[in-house]
């Protein structure tokens, strides 16, 4: 009976080491993923954001040409709406996941869709690959997927990181619509 239980339990172990579950823990899933045309002001494309899942949150990452020289804001916004007509106000304010206050350098923030701001230089193009570890795209509480999806958002100005309730990085200049595929 003993020897069968010790069998038993190394054939239960060697089983449980060949199951997908057991897979997970030794190598990482395919990571879901979501791209988006960027547009400007003007409604016309700029390029695309592509949002990947990560262990730890989310990466951001820019294709981007035809922004204005210098420093910009980038958060995620709380609702999938770019309306150039409307300024992109449509997209409401930041994503928060949660009710943290706004700003990376702010006691009991930031936001869940503050991210750092990023440089465009001489030649109008933003590439680059941000890791937000406030959001996800996977379900939960932090999840920019959501009925009404969410936008990324550039501003004309630089987050300041700690006024509130967005950082003083004025108006809106270009917005891509992220939601889950149909």
């Amino acid at each position: 009976m003993y020897r069968s239980s010790r069998l038993s339990i190394a054939l239960g172990i060697a089983a449980l080491a060949a199951s997908p579950a057991m897979a997970a823990n030794t190598s990482p899933p395919a990571a879901a993923s979501l791209k988006a045309d960027v547009i400007g002001i003007n409604g016309k494309a700029l390029g695309t954001v592509t949002v990947e899942q990560t262990p730890t949150g989310v990466l951001v990452i820019t294709d981007i040409q035809g922004l204005p020289a210098g420093e910009h804001g980038f958060h995620f916004h709380e609702k999938g709406l770019c309306d150039p007509a409307q300024k992109f106000t449509t997209a409401g304010g930041h994503f928060t996941a949660g009710d943290p206050v706004h700003g990376l350098m702010s006691m009991g923030g930031p936001h869940g869709g503050d991210m750092p701001n990023q440089h465009v230089g001489a030649d109008g193009v933003l590439k680059t690959q941000v890791l937000n570890t406030g959001v996800t795209i996977t379900p939960g509480p932090k999840s920019i997927v959501d009925a009404d999806g969410t936008a990324l958002v550039i501003h004309a100005d630089p987050d300041d990181y700690t006024s509130q309730p967005a950082g003083n990085a004025g108006s809106r200049i270009a917005c891509a619509v992220l939601s889950a595929p149909k």
